[in-house]
């Protein structure tokens, strides 16, 4: 198979382009050296690869950030996904498009709501999820005429992610403490309760849908389990700098913080046989083994 990774630099995509490499296909990664709000660079890198799939994950991600920059969280997540199936469209043979949204489109939810269902309306709680919900809407409105697929992923975690991110920013900071004899560690709300997978089990998800995903439909990928950012914070701890004092500091805090989150991942195995393999034990030791490999002043 001949596909096109957007956003192949990133945290998932390189481990997507590992896993689809691994599988066989033949892989053209785009990142920043061709603009997804570009429609004819874009387009043009496209056709001239002529895939069979496009999995779209070129995205602005950061839900903090998008509080003070959603025009731009707009451009790029909504007209992006546009030109992406514009371009698809185009192409003599027509590829499938693998649309990576965001399990925060369902917005805040409550235990009673739980594990959260693909027919569950909607409710996006911040620039983020709403740039994301309106490029959902774009690929239904083609589902008709093109092969996509619209994939839900819950939180992310494993080696090699952003510590712009909470898990991989705690063990970062702990690690640092752990050198530099820091007691005290600024964080944000511990509270909330999170379903994480596993990012190789996430591009798992993901290739399985481009052989299998239904056009026009929407697939959860989450773990069915959540777990409290305070408890990992806990054991990270525990783990790495028993001494350190985790102190909630107003200025990490959100605007608006969704409390949990749990989704069910049967609609997707029902489809492609797949569900999560990757223990949170294991997620956490690959990623404290990277970061301990990269220079604290590099963390």
């Amino acid at each position: 198979m001949r596909a096109v990774i957007t956003g192949a630099d990133g945290f998932v995509g390189r481990h997507l382009r590992s896993h689809l490499e691994l599988h066989g296909d033949e892989v053209l990664g785009i990142d920043r050296e061709c603009d997804v709000t570009d429609l004819q660079s874009i387009s043009t890198v496209i056709s001239s690869f002529e895939p069979d799939a496009i999995y779209h994950l070129a995205a602005l991600t950061h839900v903090g950030d998008s509080w003070d920059r959603p025009e731009e969280f707009s451009r790029v997540n909504v007209e992006g996904t546009r030109n992406i199936l514009t371009s698809a469209a185009s192409l003599e043979r027509p590829a499938k498009v693998l649309f990576v949204s965001t399990a925060d489109v369902y917005g805040v939810v409550t235990e009673s709501d739980l594990p959260l269902q693909e027919d569950r309306v909607a409710s996006p709680a911040n620039p983020y999820s709403q740039s994301k919900l309106a490029a959902e809407m774009l690929c239904k409105e083609v589902a008709s005429s093109q092969e996509v697929v619209i994939a839900r992923p819950f939180n992310h975690i494993g080696p090699g992610q952003s510590t712009q991110f909470v898990i991989p920013a705690l063990i970062s900071r702990l690690l640092n403490a752990a050198t530099s004899g820091t007691m005290e560690i600024p964080v944000g709300d511990l509270s909330t309760r999170r379903d994480f997978c596993d990012v190789r089990d996430v591009v798992k998800a993901y290739r399985s849908l481009i052989e299998h995903g239904k056009r026009g439909e929407v697939y959860n990928i989450a773990s069915g389990s959540d777990v409290a950012i305070k408890d990992i914070a806990e054991q990270l701890v525990l783990l790495l700098a028993p001494n350190v004092k985790l102190v909630v500091d107003k200025k990490l805090l959100r605007p608006i913080e969704i409390p949990v989150m749990r989704g069910s991942y049967e609609k997707i195995h029902a489809a492609t046989n797949w569900k999560p393999s990757i223990s949170m034990e294991t997620s956490l030791r690959d990623a404290i083994s990277v970061l301990r490999s990269i220079s604290p002043k590099n963390l």
